[in-house]
């Protein structure tokens, strides 16, 4: 052994059952990027001295945090323009896109007025995506004639403006290959409210594109910022358009500051054609991205009314696959899946989730490959108790359910499920009690990214920092060892990884994250507020507060 790096520290969390909990590692030694010792203080003593040493005192380090889920150059796309997250009423979201429209020329070589974020909950209960959905004329005269598109909080629905119908050449109706609409009213006409990718693209085809080296440097800073939080990895659920042109670009100009693990998407009306071409791109790589799986979708979101559910919502909707044959689903679950190739499959609703388990239910042989379901928003005890006997892994985002539900149930989602179905909301709890792996994430850009808050949010059942809200179904917490299993260990099962990552143990990946605070003993509110200290990955340092290393 002749180590490169040693890290000290008081606390070492390794998620490795050879070291528990308050065991006492203090040091870990690393030499090409690869873990080669741990131990205490004492064991470093008789190592090979290590080139560079960094002792981070009191601190905590665990293994390098991993977002199971978010989406780095979408977010780029859909949060251009003016943030209409937090605002409280449908005057406030006017109000915003007035000022937002003042700032961008009617005669200008893009004249869009782009805004995102916009939560249903804010338009009030008579207008919560139901009867009385969002509608263009509730920001026609703010943007005074300009095109507009809104994207919603969800990522999965958007709401056009009149110019920006007439620019798209939209003029009713729209067939599309999957579950995406064009909703219409009485009389046929758009009402400007787009739901799912293909009607959304039909209004952003139009668009200016964003300069390559504008986005080339606002993706830098996005990942950078992953890093800042915590983040050495994330699991990256879609590829698109010029996406690889970007993660090269900044390749090229050194290291990208965390790993990207990505899955292109196979979609509704595609066959083993366009299948064979996606498996073919399977382990593409870089330094420190590769193509390392296949994302499917069964549904939408429960929000706009495109979630699979066994029984409608109280609008009547929800009902139908995002596949308009869902054997074609289970065929291209099928197809991957034998070969090898791992698969995470969005599915929200009850009826979308057991139709994941189906398709995995009747494969002749047991794939080798990591497969998982993203979201799992609603379930009954019966399809957990599938879920636990499928062997996939669960990958759920936290802070969906604290951002953007209440204890109450008074907000758009738990109404248009209704209480026992809310009730049956995010069961992080029951899941991980039947033995599931779950992988935990942030589904940015819908959802803040930093990792320390998801991690309490997910013990607490609320927002973090707002002691005054009420739990939303806490026995659905998690423990903090379970909260930070899911962005370590479980994270690193979810990707088909744990033999090379995870934890700090011999012979694995060198990633690590330094903390402020102890995730396994400060209070959850606490951990939110406290600091990341450090990122490393490959054993080399990624982001550092000043002051915390020699």
């Amino acid at each position: 052994m002749n180590p490169d790096l040693l890290i000290l520290a008081d606390t070492i969390h390794t998620m490795d059952a050879t070291f528990l909990p308050g065991d006492g590692p203090q040091a870990v030694a690393v030499q090409d990027g690869v873990i080669v010792a741990v131990g205490t203080r004492e064991d470093a003593d008789a190592w090979p001295a290590a080139r560079q040493v960094l002792d981070f005192g009191t601190a905590v380090v665990t293994p390098g945090l991993v977002d199971c889920h978010l989406h780095p150059v979408f977010g780029l796309e859909l949060m251009r323009g003016v943030d209409l997250s937090g605002a409280q009423d449908l005057a406030e979201v006017r109000a915003r896109l007035r000022a937002e429209a003042a700032l961008v020329p009617a005669d200008a070589g893009d004249p869009w007025v782009r805004a995102w974020g916009l939560d249903p909950n804010s338009l009030g209960a008579s207008n919560s995506m139901g009867a009385s959905a969002p509608h263009r004329d509730m920001i026609d005269d703010v943007v005074d004639g300009q095109p507009c598109l809104i994207r919603l909080f969800d990522g999965h629905s958007a709401l056009a403006n009149s110019r920006a119908l007439e620019l798209a050449g939209i003029t009713g109706p729209h067939e599309f290959d999957q579950a995406s609409e064009v909703v219409c009213d009485d009389h046929g006409r758009p009402t400007g409210l787009l739901l799912e990718s293909a009607a959304i693209e039909l209004v952003g085809r139009i668009m200016p594109e964003e300069p390559f080296a504008d986005r080339k440097v606002r993706l830098a800073e996005v990942l950078a910022s992953f890093a800042r939080s915590g983040l050495t990895g994330a699991h990256v659920m879609d590829l698109g358009e010029g996406s690889l042109e970007l993660y090269r670009a900044l390749e090229s100009d050194g290291e990208l500051p965390l790993r990207l693990r990505i899955s292109p998407w196979c979609m509704p009306g595609t066959g083993e054609e366009e299948w064979a071409s996606l498996a073919s791109q399977i382990g593409a790589r870089g330094r420190r991205w590769e193509l390392g799986g296949i994302k499917l979708f069964v549904d939408g979101t429960v929000d706009n009314g495109t979630a699979w559910l066994f029984e409608p919502d109280i609008y009547g909707q929800s009902t139908a696959s995002f596949w308009p044959q869902p054997e074609e689903y289970a065929n291209a679950v099928r197809y991957f899946a034998s070969r090898g190739i791992s698969t995470a499959t969005h599915a929200i609703g009850d009826a979308g989730v057991a139709a994941v388990l189906d398709a995995f239910e009747s494969l002749e042989t047991e794939s080798p490959a990591a497969h998982r379901i993203e979201h799992i928003e609603t379930v009954p005890d019966s399809v957990v108790e599938r879920f636990a006997a499928s062997g996939l892994v669960a990958s759920m985002q936290p802070t969906h359910c604290t951002h953007y539900s209440r204890a109450d149930q008074g907000d758009n989602w738990s109404t248009r499920l209704g209480h026992e179905r809310a009730s049956n909301g995010w069961r992080c709890g029951d899941l991980r009690s039947v033995g599931v792996t779950l992988g935990l994430g942030s589904d940015w850009p819908i959802a803040p990214f930093e990792p320390l808050p998801i991690i309490a949010d997910a013990q607490l059942r609320r927002r973090s920092g707002h002691r005054d809200e009420e739990a939303i179904v806490p026995s659905q917490a998690l423990t903090a060892l379970q909260a930070l299993e899911g962005y370590t260990s479980h994270a690193a099962k979810a990707a088909g990884e744990w033999a090379i990552s995870g934890s700090i143990s011999v012979g694995k990946r060198a990633d690590f994250t330094v903390l402020e605070a102890d995730p396994l003993e400060v209070d959850p509110d606490g951990l939110a507020e406290s600091k990341v200290l450090a990122t490393l990955v490959d054993g080399r340092l990624q982001y550092s507060v000043a002051g915390v290393t020699p």
